[in-house]
């Protein structure tokens, strides 16, 4: 199960879901990033069997988060195959010029989340200490950290809360050794797998459009890194996807 991926982005979506169909992927999760993607995304799960969603508002974009949009992620909610609230969280590195606004607009989604039982992706970039603090006052531990960046410090505290890390095309790159090592320390209950395509491909093939498809070569690294099966690592990812996302709300 991919859990994160922004299909919408892609140069050729239709093409690139069959090939993730084909290649073994059974479920799909696209995060919503502003409210202008929330209709595409309705398009998309309405379309696809093999698609789910999320509704949300990406921290870099948190100044077009209004009342409206509130009510709106409210509303959309409701669709049987929306499954979190989410990308939402903070984000420190591109720009730290509305913080305040960035924590006010991550605490109301979170509080709509809560409300309708949703659990919450949460993008958490160089904010590591103010996102778990905002989180942990609320109380909500129906969590996954997207592209999960900490220490492995950092991930041990998510974990004792029962969060899940989203690992994805990082933990491939030859460079990143904290990712890797994250990786062989925490359980392997607690990842779920993720490609944030079209962005970070996995090695070999960076440089190219991410892609669902490609989530077999972040399955096999985890599998290498941990020394087990890379059906041990398809299974229980799996399993944990599947109970953090609820993808039988509808029934």
């Amino acid at each position: 199960i991919d859990t994160h991926s922004h299909i919408d982005m892609l140069k050729n979506p239709e093409k690139e879901i069959e090939e993730s169909i084909a290649s073994g992927v059974k479920k799909i999760i696209i995060p919503g990033v502003e409210p202008s993607t929330f209709d595409t995304i309705t398009e998309y799960i309405d379309r696809y069997d093999c698609i789910y969603g999320a509704f949300g508002v990406h921290p870099s974009e948190a100044q077009k988060f209004n009342n409206d949009t509130a009510k709106k992620m409210m509303l959309l909610a409701h669709h049987p195959k929306i499954v979190a609230i989410g990308e939402i969280g903070l984000d420190y590195y591109w720009d730290k010029t509305f913080v305040d606004v960035q924590k006010k607009v991550f605490q109301t989604q979170v509080e709509i989340a809560i409300s309708l039982g949703l659990p919450v992706i949460i993008h958490d970039r160089e904010a590591h200490l103010d996102t778990f603090n905002i989180l942990k006052d609320l109380n909500y531990n129906k969590v996954v950290m997207h592209c999960f960046s900490g220490s492995k410090e950092f991930a041990k505290q998510c974990v004792d809360l029962g969060w899940y890390l989203g690992i994805g095309g990082v933990v491939t790159f030859k460079n990143s050794r904290k990712m890797k090592d994250v990786v062989k320390e925490i359980p392997l209950e607690n990842i779920v797998l993720e490609t944030d395509a079209p962005y970070l491909t996995p090695h070999p093939l960076r440089g190219e459009e991410n892609s669902p498809k490609y989530l077999n070569l972040i399955a096999k690294e985890i599998a290498s890194l941990k020394d087990i099966s890379f059906e041990a690592v398809e299974q229980t990812t799996t399993q944990n996807a599947e109970k953090i996302f609820n993808f039988n709300k509808g029934e």
